[in-house]
Formats: structure tokens, C-alpha cells, sequence
């Protein structure tokens, strides 16, 4: 935040009223305001490392199927070895629906560019062989 902001966390005019107007309509809100004066400056550095930690368990999946497997053992062997194999059918099942899926995209583009050349030939045939161009008169 920069200095001029009038509500910034610190003990400003702003967020001393604004703190004990909370404590006198809701006191939660008072409270809460309490809080953003004492840690507020914290708040973006808590923002960016809980970003972080987001986006590495949604972007290490396989990472962390890997380390599943590894770690957490239940300690009996036919049960882990059930699971990693539905886990291995899972993920078989996931690459062929991204084939799949990768082919039909593949499917729609040439399905697009099939209806769009047909629209541009029925264009170019309504339109004849003399003319030059949209709004020009035929060249003579």
C-alpha cells in the first residue's frame, strides 16, 4: 500500500475511528478492524505465500501421487497394491479421454474450416466471375 492511502495498517486518525465506530455498531467489526491495524501489513505476504501453496497442490498432482504412494502406506500390502493399480487404471482412463478429447477439437477445427470455405465458395459464386471487389464497379 503506499503512505498516502488513508486507510492503511497503522495507527492512523482514519483507522482509530473507523476501529471504534466497528466496536460501537457490531463489535466483530471493531475487531476485525483491530486486526488489519496490527497485522495488515502482513496480508499481502500471507496472500502470496497461500497462492503459492495453491497453485504447487494443484500443479503437482502427479508429483504428489507419486509421493502418495510413497508416504503414505497403509501398511497393508494387497490394499496398496489395489490401489495403485486402480490409481494406474485412472490415469489410463484420463490420457485416453485426453486423446480423445484432442481429436475432437482436432474434429471441430476441420469441421469449422470445412463450413467456412463452403461459405466463402457459395460467396465467391453469387458474387461472379466479374466483379472486383465489394463496393468497386466491375474493371471494363
Amino acid at each position: 500500500m503506499t503512505q498516502s492511502a488513508l486507510i492503511r495498517p497503522d495507527w492512523t486518525p482514519a483507522t482509530i475511528a473507523l476501529m471504534v465506530l466497528g466496536f460501537i455498531v457490531f463489535w466483530p467489526l471493531g475487531l476485525a478492524m483491530l486486526a488489519y491495524i496490527l497485522f495488515g501489513d502482513k496480508l499481502g505476504q500471507f496472500k502470496h505465500s497461500a497462492n503459492e501453496k495453491a497453485d504447487g497442490m494443484c500443479a503437482g498432482f502427479r508429483r504428489a501421487r507419486g509421493r502418495y504412494d510413497r508416504h503414505f502406506s497403509t501398511g497393508n500390502v494387497a490394499f496398496d497394491d489395489w490401489r495403485r493399480a486402480e490409481l494406474e487404471r485412472i490415469e489410463e482412463q484420463r490420457r485416453k479421454l485426453d486423446e480423445m478429447r484432442a481429436e475432437f477439437d482436432e474434429y471441430m477445427r476441420e469441421l469449422r474450416r470445412a463450413k467456412d470455405q463452403e461459405e466463402f465458395d457459395r460467396f465467391m459464386r453469387e458474387r461472379g466471375p466479374g466483379s472486383s471487389g465489394p463496393g468497386f464497379p466491375a474493371a471494363s
